[in-house]
């Protein structure tokens, strides 16, 4: 196979069309069709369905694009890494990551990384919903409970646990009396399940207030105004100057921060670096670690 057609082939499919791919490379685009006219010539398939205004890949094409674009590009770096006398770490780093782990955490990480690794261009996005990391050009993404992947793998970077919380001045409810409660937006509980000193207890809860984001709820908690389920992490400052008050864990699986990136990819220099680093910041997975970046 002719590895130069297939380059013109995967920068067509990776820009959505000739022409677009042409002027972002500075190619002639009758060059690239060229190539990839070759290319389905000598596969005996049609990779491309050539519309009058849209250029869309076959199911072939798909497969193609899918198993040799994360190839070509090892092979790229490779031949960089060569060229340049060495495995340094350079170009960009496209990273997903969770909305919490972003706003407290990974700023302050990022800012760390560039100056250890001036010749890599770190980008992070944030968002909670999944990544398809092909379709949109992620190298790494980071996330909280993630479901079984077989096209993922990765490592555990934290593991942190709910608590339940309050301000000083909101009393523990008595016996069948429910509390209020400032629970995330979608929230379904009638009750928590507490893990404390003395055994199990059920405790009803009210909600109050619903709001998005567990800062928001830390922040409202810390008023007084109800009660809250919490990551340890985000809390552990507020407990240990008893701003909140400590009522019991809540149940049930911890939470997992993992890293995660395509099973089929040899690990790029940045990535591996970026891994490492996140290591180092971690390096026992505890939720005091997470907690020393939590301000205010």
């Amino acid at each position: 196979m002719d590895l130069l057609a297939l380059a013109d082939f995967n920068l067509v499919a990776r820009h959505g069309g000739f022409g677009r791919a042409a002027r972002l490379a500075d190619r002639p685009k009758a060059t690239l069709s060229r190539r990839v006219s070759e290319l389905e010539a000598s596969l005996g398939v049609r990779l491309f369905e050539r519309g009058s205004h849209a250029l869309k890949l076959t199911q072939e094409g798909r497969a193609l694009f899918e198993r040799t674009e994360a190839l070509l590009t090892e092979l790229g770096e490779a031949t960089a890494a060569v060229a340049s006398g060495g495995d340094t770490p350079r170009g960009r780093l496209r990273v997903s990551a969770p909305l919490l782990f972003s706003q407290t955490a990974l700023g302050t990480l990022a800012a760390e990384f560039a100056r250890r690794h001036p010749q890599v261009q770190l980008e992070i996005t944030t968002e909670d919903r999944p990544v398809d990391m092909v379709e949109e050009g992620v190298d790494l993404v980071i996330r909280v409970n993630p479901q079984r992947d077989a096209q993922l793998v990765g490592r555990v970077l934290l593991r942190d646990r709910l608590v339940a919380v309050a301000a000083p001045t909101l009393p523990r409810p008595a016996q069948d009396t429910a509390v209020p409660a400032v629970v995330r937006v979608n929230s379904q509980d009638a009750a928590w399940t507490l893990t404390t000193a003395t055994g199990e207890q059920r405790i009803a809860i009210d909600p109050v207030l619903r709001l998005a984001s567990l800062i928001m709820i830390r922040d409202a908690v810390r008023t007084g105004i109800g009660a809250a389920l919490l990551p340890l992490s985000l809390v552990a400052g507020d407990l240990r100057t008893g701003t909140l008050l400590h009522w019991g864990d809540g149940q049930g699986p911890p939470i997992e921060l993992w890293a995660l990136y395509p099973s089929r990819r040899l690990l790029s220099a940045r990535v591996s670096a970026f891994l490492e680093f996140l290591k180092d910041a971690f390096p026992q997975g505890h939720p005091e670690e997470l907690a020393a970046y939590v301000k205010g």
